[in-house]
């Protein structure tokens, strides 16, 4: 997983420096008694990657739809690059929207799917074979002009969709979870493929997904979403080294949660503080600790072997578990699993004891 570790600046765009993409200011969505969204305020700078990660019925796609405006919004104020669009068609908006099933056309070749929406605005057919060869050689699909979607594979069918979306020119792209129906090995090619070619275009991408990885490797910044509403935004080092809250730890990576009596005894303080499990040693019981490391005893209960990396599962004795994440430099599946069941002496630097708060979660 590749973490992003530049921090840019999260203030609001300063006057003269050109208005936000999006701005979202204290919008709702009710369904009956239900509220998707609660009162969202947001802003997404013009150029970024930016991405709404959470859970299924989090608010993130409900929030997406509304800046579409494929869903209208119950309050609050929609502004797309300083424009009031809260109630403006979605064809009158300048974005376009690239979803996880490519709603391409069967019967027509890749070209035609690419061209359809400049056919529709009437674009000359000159330029639309100009602005559809250029789109297709943004995705790197120059030559498949002729083929039909079923005879491209599922990473191929996607880059026409996106293709059809770009070809367009929109100031704003929303990606609705557009990687989730491709195996692995092909979803993280595409994140790569697509971080590159946002940056080739310079547009704003949001994009909507439920995988942490796939945000903190493609996002500038993201916006972590729970109960409808956004409980940490930031670059994507700031929300996974510095969670802001007990749900945005656990949902972020792995995390190890000590709180209570186990906080008291462990770390000999009150409250609820989070250890990242890349940040834990693994020791022999009766190792010494330093001056600036916290150390705890426990039995490893469970050990999971993942090839580059081991992830063991510690009962501590004051009472809690904790998951330790340790790389395989020089152990072999045999040494790693021959730790369960040994006492062990777990040691972290007292810097990484990250209090946090109970948050929405």
């Amino acid at each position: 997983m590749a973490l992003r570790t530049d921090t840019q600046d999260p203030r609001p765009s300063a006057p003269g420096a050109g208005a936000a993409a999006v701005q979202l200011e204290g919008v709702e969505k009710r369904y009956g008694d239900v509220v998707a969204v609660a009162g969202v305020d947001l802003e997404v700078r013009d150029g970024e990657f930016f991405s709404m990660l959470g859970p299924s019925g989090s608010g993130k796609t409900t929030t997406l739809r509304m800046i579409a405006g494929f869903e209208s919004p119950t309050a609050g104020r929609i502004r797309l690059h300083g424009r009031d669009v809260t109630n403006v068609p979605p064809f009158d908006r300048d974005v376009n929207t690239v979803f996880q099933d490519y709603a391409l056309f069967p019967h027509m070749t890749v070209g035609e799917n690419v061209a359809y929406g400049l056919m529709v605005r009437k674009v000359p057919r000159p330029e639309r074979a100009t602005r559809v060869a250029d789109a297709m050689r943004m995705v790197r699909l120059e030559g498949y002009e002729s083929r039909r979607p079923a005879q491209l594979s599922g990473g191929q069918r996607q880059r026409v969709a996106l293709a059809r979306a770009l070809v367009n020119r929109p100031r704003v792209l929303l990606l609705d979870e557009p990687l989730g129906a491709l195996d692995l090995k092909l979803r993280e090619e595409m994140q790569i493929e697509l971080k590159a070619i946002q940056q080739q275009v310079g547009i704003t991408f949001i994009y909507v997904t439920h995988d942490q990885e796939e945000a903190l490797t493609m996002s500038d910044r993201l916006a972590v979403f729970n109960a409808g509403q956004i409980e940490q935004l930031g670059s994507p080092a700031e929300v996974y080294e510095r969670p802001a809250t007990r749900f945005v730890a656990g949902f972020v990576g792995t995390s190890n949660l000590l709180t209570g009596d186990v906080a008291q005894l462990v770390l000999g303080r009150a409250g609820t503080f989070t250890i990242r499990p890349e940040k834990i040693q693994l020791r022999e019981p009766d190792a010494p600790v330093g001056a600036d490391e916290t150390g705890a005893t426990g039995v490893v209960q469970d050990v999971v072997y993942v090839g580059p990396d081991t992830r063991y599962i510690v009962a501590l004795d004051a009472g809690a578990r904790l998951v330790v994440t340790q790389q395989n430099l020089a152990t072999s599946s045999t040494e790693a699993l021959d730790k369960q069941g040994k006492a062990v002496r777990l040691v972290w630097k007292r810097q990484h004891e990250l209090s946090i708060a109970d948050g929405a979660g």
